[in-house]
């Protein structure tokens, strides 16, 4: 019988059977941002620690968490900028090198200042650059198509990390003390290094393809000079425009009622109940299993649906969450709290997808260093609320006030979402300035 077995039809096939390289690069993204979510699992887990050991109020530990957080979101802008300017992968390289210098000299502090620099400074600004605008500027270079799904793959990695890491961090600080547990996070960010330098690409055209989903090739765009210059002007040009407010006073409030309120203060609360660390931190952790399924879920949702509403519905189930958090606190895990876990992690980063688009319907090619600006007022809003709470606890004997001024936030951003309007490109891009 006469075979062809390398025709047209063969041909065709193999093309067609071939895994384009974005979704590599997407992979080698997933892991890098895993094993940086090492240094966002252990916040939670120093306060009573440290507290116990140096007699520090959890205000004062509260503080360095929060400049850590801030710096987080303030450095972000500019580590997009500097990755148009440097390169994805010099710029995320540093980063983890600069985390794990951070993290494995808090082993020798006496003193807060020293917590303050070291875990809020090195690590903030570290970790400031491994933000989502990296998700973002990856999503953004290398997939026209499944974006969405894209960005919510990404951001679901930093709960994936956390599921991996949590479990492992508090036994450590259960078991051996909170230093070995600062040691493994530095070595972990350590570990992805070679990751980033070998398999991580900046641009499609550096391997000669296009971007996923598109039909013609993208040329690599010349390095940006002036990155800090340009940041800052684009801040300037988006905040002169109302969606930039309203993206940023509801991220805010996401970041308040996530990173800087359940993240820092879940565990020494349920402690405070009674409930063992390692219990508490084993909750977080489950907190971080249905994240990625809710993130993902809500980045196919994101390319289907209008993203302000699912953006409003996304807070307005938070929010109510946050209500029923009191009277579920209890020294051991029953039913009701399982229920809240499950809900809350769903809910946990399923906002970012739609913000993402969101920046991009608005502001077009500049929308990773708008993402990265509203993603700063998310730290904020996460800095504040690190720090009010423990004030709060401190003051209150307990951290009821602030689940409850949390939900009413929470509120206010489900309405804050349905009011911003749909808009493409309103902003021009600043590209080259």
């Amino acid at each position: 019988m006469p075979t062809r077995p390398y025709g047209p039809t063969v041909r065709k096939r193999t093309r067609r059977l071939s895994v384009h390289r974005a979704w590599f690069v997407a992979a080698v993204t997933f892991v890098t941002i895993i094993g940086a979510a090492a240094f966002r699992s252990l916040p939670g887990l120093l306060i009573d620690p440290l507290h116990q050991e140096f007699n520090w109020s959890r205000g004062t530990i509260g503080l360095a968490v929060s400049v850590n957080l801030a710096l987080y979101g303030l450095t972000a802008p500019f580590a997009a900028a500097l990755m148009d300017r440097f390169g994805i992968r010099r710029v995320v390289a540093v980063a983890l090198t600069v985390i794990a210098l951070g993290a494995g000299v808090t082993v020798w502090m006496t003193a807060a200042w020293q917590l303050l620099l070291c875990w809020g400074v090195l690590v903030g600004l570290g970790s400031g650059s491994m933000a989502l605008a990296f998700a973002a500027t990856v999503t953004n270079r290398w997939f026209t198509e499944r974006r969405g799904l894209v960005s919510g793959i990404l951001t679901a990695a930093a709960a994936t990390g956390q599921l991996i890491f949590l479990p492992l961090l508090s036994w450590l600080v259960e078991e051996h003390g909170w230093r070995p547990a600062s040691v493994t996070v530095a070595l972990a960010a350590l570990a992805v290094v070679p990751f980033v330098w070998l398999l991580l690409r900046d641009h499609p055209a550096d391997v000669g393809q296009k971007p996923y989903g598109s039909r013609e090739f993208v040329e690599k765009p010349p390095p940006v000079q002036g990155a800090a210059r340009r940041a800052i002007k684009i801040l300037f040009s988006a905040a002169r425009t109302g969606p930039f407010w309203l993206l940023a006073g509801t991220f805010a409030i996401c970041g308040a009622s996530t990173n800087g309120l359940i993240q820092t203060h879940f565990i020494p609360a349920a402690h405070d109940h009674g409930m063992p660390v390692t219990a508490a931190a084993s909750l977080l952790a489950v907190i971080g299993v249905f994240d990625v399924i809710g993130t993902v879920a809500s980045g196919w949702f994101t390319d289907r649906f209008e993203a302000r509403r699912l953006l409003a519905v996304y807070y307005a189930l938070r929010g109510v969450s946050l209500l029923f958090l009191p009277m579920l606190l209890a020294p051991t895990v029953h039913p009701p709290m399982i229920f809240f876990i499950v809900f809350y992690g769903l809910d946990w980063v399923a906002t970012v997808p739609p913000t993402l688009a969101l920046c991009r319907e608005h502001y077009g090619d500049d929308s990773a260093i708008v993402f990265g600006w509203v993603l700063a007022s998310h730290q904020v809003g996460a800095a504040l609320v690190a720090f009010l709470g423990g004030v709060a606890r401190d003051v209150f004997g307990s951290y009821d006030m602030v689940w409850y001024a949390s939900g009413a936030l929470c509120a206010a951003a489900a309405l804050m979402a349905l009011v911003i309007r749909r808009g493409r490109a309103v902003v021009p891009a600043v590209a080259g300035v």
